[in-house]
C-alpha cells in the first residue's frame, strides 16, 4: 500500500511544484512520514529530492553563478549538517504524551511535534502573500545559506527561504534556476551524509534495503510528474491550488504534531 501511495504522491506533487509554489520535498516528506519514522521519511525524501535536482543541474547547470554558490550553498551545507544532527537528537528523546481516542492509542513525540510545526510554518510562508513575497538583499546571502541549509537538514523544508535570499542576488532567470538547483544538490548531499552518520545504525540503512525500492520508484514517479506537468500546464502559480495544497499541509503538520499521524 505504501508503495502505491508514495509513488502516486511523488508523481502528482512533482507536477504540482510547477504551479503550486511548493517544493517537492515539502509535499513528499509528509507522504513518507505516514508510513515510516520521521527521520527516515526526511532522509528518504532527501534521496528523491537530490536525484530530481541532479536532473535539473544536468539540464541547466551551465548557467550557475559560482560566487553565489560559495557564499550561499557552502555555508548552507555546513548548517545542513547541524540541522541533521539536531533531528537525530530530537529522534532520541522519549515520548512526551500518550493518549487514546476511540480505542486507538496515539503518541506525541518531540521529533513529530517539531517537524509538524515546521510543516505548518513553511506552508504559511508560501500561502500568505506578505510572507511569500519576503526577499533579502545580496549581502545577506551567507545568512540565507545558513538558515535554509539548517532547516533543510532539520526538516527538509528549505525552498521558501532559498528563494527569498536568492531572488535579489542579481541573477537572471536562467542563472537563478541553475544556481538554486546546484545549491540544493550541495545541501542535499551534505544532509544525506549527516543522516547516514547520525542514524545509520538505527534505521537509515533501510533506505538501501527495505524501502530502497520505494525510494527508487518515487524518484522515477517524480521525474514523470515533472515531465507531464510541464506539458499539461503553464508554469504559473495558481492561487486556488496553492491554497488547497497549503491547507492540506497544515492539516498534516498539525496531525503529526498532535500524534494523530
Amino acid at each position: 500500500m505504501e508503495f502505491v501511495l508514495i509513488c502516486t504522491v511523488a508523481l502528482v506533487t512533482s507536477g504540482l511544484t510547477l504551479f503550486s509554489g511548493f517544493g517537492l520535498g515539502t509535499l513528499l516528506m509528509p507522504a513518507f512520514a505516514l508510513f515510516f519514522p520521521v527521520p527516515l521519511a526526511i532522509a528518504a525524501t532527501a534521496v528523491v529530492h537530490l536525484a530530481n535536482n541532479i536532473f535539473k543541474v544536468v539540464l541547466v547547470g551551465k548557467n550557475t553563478n559560482w560566487d553565489v554558490i560559495a557564499r550561499f550553498a557552502l555555508p548552507g551545507a555546513v548548517a545542513a549538517i547541524a540541522g541533521a544532527a539536531l533531528l537525530d537528537f530530537f529522534a532520541q528523546l522519549p515520548i512526551l504524551l500518550a493518549y487514546s481516542v476511540g480505542g486507538r492509542e496515539y503518541e506525541i513525540t518531540v521529533v513529530k511535534g517539531v517537524i509538524g510545526l515546521l510543516i505548518v510554518v513553511f506552508a504559511l510562508l508560501e500561502m500568505v502573500p506578505r510572507l511569500s513575497k519576503l526577499t533579502f538583499e545580496r549581502n545577506y546571502l551567507i545568512l540565507g545559506g545558513l538558515l535554509s541549509g539548517f532547516f533543510g537538514g532539520l526538516s527538509g523544508n528549505q525552498g521558501a527561504l532559498r528563494s527569498a535570499f536568492l531572488i535579489k542576488s542579481g541573477l537572471d532567470k536562467e542563472a537563478f534556476i541553475s544556481t538554486a538547483a546546484v545549491s540544493t544538490v550541495i545541501v542535499d548531499i551534505a544532509r544525506l551524509l549527516a543522516y547516514g552518520w547520525a542514524f545509520y545504525t538505527a534505521q537509515f540503512h533501510l533506505i538501501g534495503s527495505e524501502i530502497g525500492g520505494v525510494v527508487f520508484a518515487a524518484t522515477l514517479a517524480a521525474f514523470l510528474g515533472a515531465f507531464l506537468g510541464a506539458r499539461l500546464i503553464k508554469k504559473v502559480t495558481l492561487r486556488t491550488i496553492q491554497l488547497i495544497v497549503g491547507c492540506m499541509l497544515i492539516l498534516v503538520g498539525l496531525g503529526m504534531a498532535t500524534g494523530l499521524l
